[in-house]
């Protein structure tokens, strides 16, 4: 099998230091086989938020050309835009992420809704964070205004969102599965959950209506995106 690898670093700074790129490629390295062939390697260093994707762009036309299919080290390094994985999938070029080799059209357009949402959750919470402090009188700008108990707290946070976002983005992978493909109800469906030992953000069972939640969710932003 011939393979075309595409990197992204979100910044110069970790273009320059190898961090994030080197994990990348060691992914890559382990997917290969003895059989296989990587014909080049296209790297990226870009923001997320930004629309422009030109060494995405020369891989997707080398890989036309050698009729050869691109490799992703991990699909979040692809975009957090589902818009880009579409165009790459309206490409009629072959794709595959080395961390999800089994990954099929359906889940991986969850996963990307997913991601979006993700971000945009993000997005929104530091904003009222900021318009919070603004009102409080807290001059913002500079490192310097956190003190060292909400740096910890803010550390903290992010280790423990980094925690429970696999968890509702398994437990939705399954959700829209049972969904669509077997419609199930939505309590069969938590009972399904249960059973095989999904849990919740707060490590708790699934009821109905928290995969009502999730389900719309998904659903919600897929059509926001694709509208």
């Amino acid at each position: 099998m011939k393979y075309i690898s595409y990197y992204r670093v979100s910044s110069v700074k970790q273009g320059n230091s190898g961090l994030g790129l080197e994990a990348q490629k060691s992914a890559v390295s382990h997917f290969l086989t003895s059989n296989d062939e990587l014909l080049s390697e296209y790297q990226e260093v870009e923001s997320a938020k930004l629309d422009s994707r030109p060494e995405l762009l020369k891989a997707i036309e080398h890989c036309k050309n050698e009729n050869a299919t691109l490799l992703i080290a991990k699909l979040d390094r692809l975009s957090r835009n589902v818009k880009f994985i579409y165009m790459l999938k309206e490409s009629n070029v072959n794709f595959v992420c080395a961390d999800m080799p089994d990954a099929n059209s359906l889940t991986i357009g969850i996963l990307a809704v997913l991601a979006q949402e993700e971000r945009e959750l993000i997005s929104k919470r530091t904003k009222l964070a900021l318009a919070e402090l603004r009102k409080k009188g807290v001059k913002l700008g500079s490192p310097q205004n956190l003190t060292i108990e909400a740096r910890k707290k803010g550390t903290e946070a992010i280790k423990r969102n980094a925690l429970k976002n696999p968890q509702n983005k398994m437990a939705t992978l399954a959700i829209v599965g049972m969904r669509e493909s077997q419609k199930l109800s939505y309590r069969k469906i938590a009972t399904q959950l249960n059973e095989n030992g999904y849990k919740t953000r707060r490590g708790k069972e699934f009821t109905a209506s928290q995969v009502l939640i999730l389900y719309d969710r998904y659903k919600t932003h897929s059509l926001a995106i694709n509208s």
